[in-house]
């Protein structure tokens, strides 16, 4: 259920001139069964807004966040889409996998498959912040892909090396934490990119990208072993191109980038929009990777392409 007492106080502080904030929509919780090399798993997803409304939005995370990022993007847009946003495998909670090289693309790929079969459609929008992207990317290039509409949100088909060295001295080495208060101050270290967040939004990041551990205390909200396929696909590799994917895909894109971004570059981003889908492009102010649409600002932008005619 919504982790309500933060969840009112982020909707109400990110709306202060209107009384009572936000209204705020029902959110369910389910789970989908997967197949992957090694046996089945289950990948949980919230959704929001009429479950029978044909206009679906799946929102997909980044390396070691989870649905639960979307909150308060999905509860904006509840009242136009039935919006999806599950914790991909390994985060949130979804399933742990016994043999960490299954955390990988194709894998993540296939179980969104598996969670679009489950909702019944054959079409949907989609937004993907970083690995979310990165999946989108992969599935809109396909032929016959059942995105029709996509936001990549701070990536691209060439990534900064650097940049994935610096998520890779945390990645998978976080301490334990005592209290959500030292969980906090992790959060705001490591996430420092996401911008001059609110106390009350900085808040909200720390409680849904953590869990409570037996005995007491806190741990990150993900599996630490999704840290050992990253650093044999990413932090072994001299460059990331994919531009052969972002070439193929067809349906109209909008790639949103954090203005400090470290991980898409301007002038990558500025290619996106002269080849392949030829992106708009919108660069966020303020912001390295990546924006999280905790403000207004950033929902409208994705709200306004979205349903655009």
């Amino acid at each position: 259920m919504v982790i309500l007492k933060e969840f009112d106080e982020l909707v109400v502080s990110s709306r202060p001139g209107q009384a009572g904030g936000t209204r705020l929509y029902e959110m369910r919780e389910n789970s989908v069964l997967c197949l992957g090399p090694h046996g089945l798993h289950r990948m949980a997803y919230t959704e929001w807004g009429d479950p029978a409304n044909p206009r679906v939005l799946i929102c997909v995370h980044g390396l070691t966040r989870n649905g639960r990022d979307f909150d308060v993007l999905a509860n904006a847009l509840a009242s136009d889409y039935r919006v999806v946003c599950p914790d991909v495998v390994g985060r949130g909670r979804s399933d742990r996998l016994p043999f960490s090289d299954d955390y990988a693309l194709p894998i993540y790929a296939n179980d969104m498959i598996a969670l679009l079969a489950r909702l019944g459609v054959e079409s949907v929008h989609w937004l993907g912040t970083s690995m979310g992207g990165l999946i989108g990317m992969f599935l809109s290039s396909l032929p016959g892909s059942p995105i029709s509409r996509l936001v990549l949100n701070d990536v691209g088909p060439v990534i900064a090396i650097d940049a994935l060295q610096r998520i890779g001295e945390y990645l998978g080495r976080a301490p334990d934490f005592a209290d959500l208060a030292e969980a906090e101050a992790y959060v705001r270290v490591v996430c420092a990119p996401f911008g001059a967040l609110s106390d009350a939004q900085w808040r909200y990041m720390t409680v849904v990208g953590m869990r409570a551990k037996v005995g007491g205390g806190f741990e990150t909200n993900y599996d630490p072993a999704i840290a050992q396929p990253y650093q044999k696909a990413f932090l072994e590799a001299k460059e990331i191109s994919l531009w052969p994917m972002y070439d193929a895909i067809r349906c109209p894109t909008l790639v949103l980038r954090g203005a400090q971004s470290d991980i898409l570059s301007h002038d990558t981003a500025l290619e996106m929009s002269t080849r392949g889908p030829k992106a708009k492009l919108v660069e966020v102010p303020a912001v390295g990777h990546a924006p999280m649409f905790l403000e207004e600002s950033q929902v409208r932008i994705v709200q306004d392409f979205l349903l655009a005619d």
